[in-house]
């Protein structure tokens, strides 16, 4: 029996000893309600964080693209590391700590073979590929050209050593030393380089193979606003302010003034246009360590940004315009998982049916009542789709689908951005990181106090 139903029944119980004794004071009912809550959290945390500490790939420690709990492993084999998706599992093992799930010696000699591990490993102008082999560090191919460096998965990566770094940056000799070795892997990253030879923009990636052939500049709002902020903070290769405001931004272009399901867009979601609205990923990944509360420039409130987004995909569930089995303010959340047909890119307007447990779970900064009752639900109703590391990657009530299958991209934010809404840990972390903020004032970012 799981955990988490064991706590369930003590909570059942309690409840029963209560009403046998006839205790009616309210304040004491809704305290039960709130350790209920907690309890829920502190389980799913612990599950999801188990990904990225028992799971982890041995010889790197770092996170393993996918765990398949059938062990079949049609794509990339199972030695396979992710660096955008261990960026998130680095942060995920702090709330680790913090919380007292895993022991804090044994976290830093993880963090510590990690960082030696990243800096022997494959990389372009200091810049990972999207795959490693845990046990070589060379680069695995993600495609048939995108064999060398990939900012974008660099910059979640960086995001994530970077809060690590603030966490022991006041610490004892030895921690004192991983600050370094950490400092030195950021500063070799040529942020710069990624210009394409000084462009206004910042190209995704470069093979010493094939170049350019890519051809995928960055711009118009997605999941990669953190690659610019961290190009613009980079204190050895940093980005002029123009390549984020006419590349990222299209010389204001990004603006938008629409509106979906009531809510302000606030900016453009350039590559969708058969919707107005991207996968709800892109409300996390760039704030698992940046925090968007009281966080502006002159073209968008992020709090607003990502709040909508949010508040659009759940009014989208509850709306169900497909009619799709299970949809609703209980199961909501599309965003880019595991599918019916492959891997796809799940939002309103591209809707197969399929729901990702992280699109909801991960928002739970954004929508905590309509986050919780989605996380009720699973594991009251749903408990055949969580397994181990917790809620598996997506799941389909229409069409009586899913695999027990993991992804790190998917797992990563649920425990961190739960610990955001909790304590605001990562975003504490990150946020103090003084090259961060010199990049934040670079490229002309206000913070207003959220008190």
């Amino acid at each position: 029996m799981r955990l988490l139903h064991i706590y369930f029944l003590t909570i059942i119980v309690f409840s029963c000893i209560s009403k046998n004794n006839q205790v009616k004071n309210s304040e004491n009912e809704k305290q039960h309600a709130e350790l209920s809550d907690e309890i829920i959290l502190d389980s799913i945390q612990k599950q999801t964080i188990n990904y990225f500490w028992e799971g982890a790939e041995p010889n790197s420690g770092l996170a393993r693209e996918r765990l398949h709990m059938d062990d079949i492993y049609p794509t990339s084999p199972k030695n396979t590391v992710t660096t955008g998706g261990s960026g998130f599992g680095l942060m995920a093992i702090l709330v680790g700590i913090e919380r007292g799930f895993i022991d804090k010696n044994e976290a830093f000699a993880r963090f510590d073979k990690i960082v030696d591990f990243l800096d022997k490993a494959d990389r372009f102008h200091g810049v990972w590929p999207h795959w490693l082999n845990g046990e070589t560090g060379k680069t695995v191919p993600f495609s048939k050209k995108d064999n060398g460096g990939d900012l974008v998965e660099t910059a979640f990566l960086v995001q994530g050593l970077l809060t690590v770094s603030e966490y022991y940056k006041k610490g004892n000799e030895q921690e004192q030393t991983l600050v370094a070795k950490i400092d030195k892997l950021w500063k070799e990253v040529e942020w710069d380089w990624y210009t394409k030879n000084g462009e206004d923009v910042l190209y995704w990636h470069w093979s010493p193979e094939f170049g350019w052939d890519m051809d995928f500049p960055v711009g118009g709002y997605n999941e990669c606003l953190i690659m610019y902020v961290l190009a613009a903070a980079s204190p050895t290769h940093p980005i002029k302010p123009s390549v984020y405001h006419k590349g990222w931004a299209k010389d204001g272009e990004i603006v938008s003034s629409e509106k979906f399901y009531g809510e302000d867009l606030v900016l453009n979601y350039y590559e969708h246009d058969e919707s107005p609205v991207g996968p709800l990923f892109w409300a996390h990944y760039s704030y698992v360590g940046l925090n968007p509360k009281g966080l502006s420039d002159k073209y968008a409130d992020y709090w607003k940004l990502v709040h909508n987004q949010a508040k659009i995909h759940y009014k989208y569930a509850v709306d169900n315009p497909k009619n799709y089995k299970g949809y609703g303010d209980s199961l909501w959340g599309l965003t880019s998982s595991y599918s019916t047909k492959g891997y796809k890119g799940h939002r309103p307007g591209n809707d197969l049916g399929v729901i990702a447990p992280t699109a909801a779970l991960s928002s739970f900064p954004y929508t905590p009542k309509e986050s919780m009752q989605m996380l009720k639900k699973m594991y009251k109703d749903h408990d055949s789709l969580i397994g181990k590391y917790g809620p598996y990657d997506a799941f389909s009530l229409e069409y009586d689908w899913f695999l027990p299958r993991y992804l790190a991209i998917d797992q990563g934010p649920i425990p961190v951005m739960i610990e955001n809404y909790r304590t605001g840990l990562l975003w504490k972390l990150f946020m103090a990181n003084e090259d961060v903020k010199n990049g934040l004032e670079k490229l002309g970012f206000t913070i207003t106090s959220t008190n």
